[in-house]
């Protein structure tokens, strides 16, 4: 399965993932035509910053995610093949439980149609926007296992250089 990863200490928050995924999930999927859109395009990343330090913050698509055991609607769901958690907009029902009992505040109000939004790591493309649009390859896309491994070797080779 593979998930977002963030290196935060090559996060400058240029906010340039929180753009490309809004306009993404336009229907223009245009930067000149999506800003004056119906729905307002909103962005399923954000860019804190915090004690200096800056990170980017999105779904982590949970085991046991808060927002698919809360939704009284069955709008939430976790798609059976990425394991990724999902958002069925057409069974939301705007009680915005999910939004509460999120731990990193990611899933947003779609206020004009009353309907919850999220991260869906971008399933028509081979690596979500946020990911493709980083500068500084602050966003990575891995599988888990490998992600870990390669923190891992990383540790391992700092430890070994005396750092």
């Amino acid at each position: 399965m593979k998930r977002i990863f963030v290196n935060p200490d090559r996060c400058t928050a240029c906010k340039t993932c929180e753009i490309a995924c809004a306009i993404e999930h336009s229907q223009a999927k245009s930067i000149f035509v999506s800003p004056s859109e119906m729905p307002h395009p909103m962005n399923r990343v954000f860019v804190e910053a915090s004690d200096g330090h800056k990170i980017p913050i999105f779904c982590r698509h949970c085991d046991e995610a808060p927002c698919v055991a809360a939704c009284i609607s069955g709008a939430m769901f976790r798609d059976p093949q990425t394991e990724a958690v999902l958002c069925d907009t057409s069974r939301c029902i705007g009680c915005w439980t999910c939004v509460m009992v999120c731990p990193y505040g990611v899933v947003g109000r779609q206020l004009e149609l009353g309907k919850a939004v999220k991260c869906d790591l971008c399933p028509e493309r081979e690596s979500p926007v946020c990911v493709a649009s980083c500068p500084t390859k602050a966003l990575l896309y891995e599988e888990v296992e490998g992600f870990s491994k390669n923190k891992r070797r990383e540790f391992a080779s700092a430890v070994a250089a005396g750092g």
